[in-house]
């Protein structure tokens, strides 16, 4: 019949099954491509919604704001020009270069300059650049870069310690490697004793 469409035309198509979404599609194929995996088995087959789901969660931190995070307030230091310190942030993210998991504590500190945010501000800010896919380097630098541009302290303090299973499950397999980066600004910089009193304060995590 004239306009009749044959089979594997586009009337084929729309009665087909919808294709999976796109990171579905790509663990679907992940699996596909693991040697010796039987990935049609039942245990696998819920597993590409799954790590959709995952993925989402783990790069979470691309359509979240640092500055929404960092709710300001004044009452209650605006005569506080000591330390704040919230140390031992569980923090987990992905290493950019192998997708494989960075996991560890974060150590925040600041000099209030008439400002001081929520504790608990301090953990989401570096959970927002945590749910990104990261270098250690870039993430500390990231969590100390918002601090100081959205609260404007007298000085701002970041350490984090971290493992990273790029090193420790494939290359060079170092189990229990802890890699330590700091980032300084202000007095915590520019002051000797600020940044002394800064990392002795720690309590440094010595089992991650």
């Amino acid at each position: 019949m004239p306009g009749a469409k044959k089979k594997g035309g586009s009337a084929a198509l729309h009665s087909a099954p919808p294709a999976l979404p796109l990171l579905e599609e790509a663990a679907a194929l992940l699996l596909r491509h693991a040697e010796g995996a039987n990935w049609a088995r039942e245990g696998l087959l819920e597993t590409p919604k799954r790590f959709a789901a995952a993925w989402r969660h783990y790069t979470r931190g691309y359509s979240q704001d640092p500055k929404a995070v960092l709710k300001e307030f004044g009452d209650g230091a605006a005569t506080y020009d000591e330390m704040v310190i919230v140390q031992g942030i569980q923090i987990h993210s992905l290493c950019e270069h192998h997708l494989a998991p960075i996991f560890g504590v974060a150590h925040i500190g600041y000099i209030p300059r008439g400002k001081i945010v929520g504790l608990s501000k301090l953990s989401r800010l570096a959970d927002v650049f945590a749910g990104r896919l990261q270098v250690q380097e870039r993430l500390t630098r990231q969590i100390a870069d918002a601090l100081n541009e959205h609260l404007d302290p007298v000085g701002v303090g970041v350490m984090l310690q971290c493992r990273h299973l790029c090193m420790e499950a494939r290359g060079i397999q170092k189990m229990g490697t802890i890699t330590t980066t700091t980032a300084m600004y202000g007095a915590l910089r520019k002051d000797a004793s600020a940044r002394a009193e800064f990392l002795q304060s720690l309590q440094i995590h010595n089992q991650i």
